[in-house]
């Protein structure tokens, strides 16, 4: 089952759901505060792949999560400490946990998507790096999209080998994970947006986002059915069409991750 929250937050409401995808661990991770939001979506390492690391996907999510709350806690409001930043720093603690244990220079060291939003003094700030996009709805009723498709990009189109994707890893021309290179950081893709002409947040991992790459929804459709149903209805949405229509290619199933925020 999905684990759906509910918090309020100052002039905005948020609500989250994450479920993993069947007979596995989850390896996306959500965090909330009253004026940020954090969604991770952790890399499953492929069978057989030496990492140069003991620890595990959900190891890095989770302890990148921390980081970042804290962060985020500490600079949400305050001049100076962009999401860029903020992201180096948690990144840079992270590598600090498990440098003395593990290889931080193997190519295939864990990885993770980080989808980061902070709104307070006017402004909405999004940070996205690889895919887990944010979905900004305006008060105009368009929706404004902040997405890194970079991956999508490589040459030759997916599927990827293993060799391709460890040679364009974190490299430019490439595309870019949260690792253990804090130049990463830097790399994401950013949108600020006035916090008065914002509606409503949306932050999906990918097995939420399959909806619209694989199932033919548009984000109009999604961002209807997070505001009407709540994420974990979404998410409810995404096994559905999977049972329905199974994948030709691909995983059949995917951890899933909604976080919606509304604004008063």
């Amino acid at each position: 089952m999905a684990t759906p929250h509910e918090a309020a937050a100052g002039p905005s409401d948020i609500t989250f759901a994450t479920r993993a995808a069947p007979g596995v661990v989850n390896e996306d991770y959500v965090a909330a505060g009253p004026d940020w939001a954090v969604v991770l979506d952790g890399a499953t390492a492929p069978a057989g792949v030496d990492s140069g690391c003991v620890h595990d996907v959900a190891w890095l999510v989770h302890r990148l999560a921390a980081a970042l709350s804290a962060g985020l806690t500490g600079t949400a409001g305050e001049a100076g400490g962009s999401l860029g930043d903020v992201l180096a720093a948690a990144i840079k603690q992270v590598c600090a946990a498990h440098a003395d244990t593990c290889d931080l220079a193997n190519p295939d060291s864990p990885s993770s998507t980080v989808a980061l939003a902070r709104w307070g003094r006017g402004r909405l700030e999004c940070l996205v790096l690889a895919d887990s996009p944010i979905a900004v709805h305006l008060r105009d009723g368009s929706i404004a999209v902040v997405e890194d498709d970079r991956i999508m990009r490589l040459p030759g189109g997916p599927p990827y080998t293993l060799e391709l994707v460890r040679a364009r890893r974190n490299r430019p021309g490439g595309f870019w994970v949260a690792s253990t290179s804090q130049a990463a950081a830097y790399e994401a893709v950013t949108a600020t947006f006035p916090e008065e002409e914002v509606d409503a947040v949306a932050m999906l991992t990918d097995g939420v986002t399959r909806l619209i790459d694989r199932y033919r929804r548009t984000w109009r459709d999604v961002m209807e059915e997070l505001r009407t149903g709540g994420p974990d209805h979404v998410i409810d949405l995404v096994r559905a069409a999977e049972r329905a229509e199974p994948a030709g290619r691909g995983k059949a199933h995917d951890d899933a991750t909604a976080l919606l925020v509304t604004r008063r």
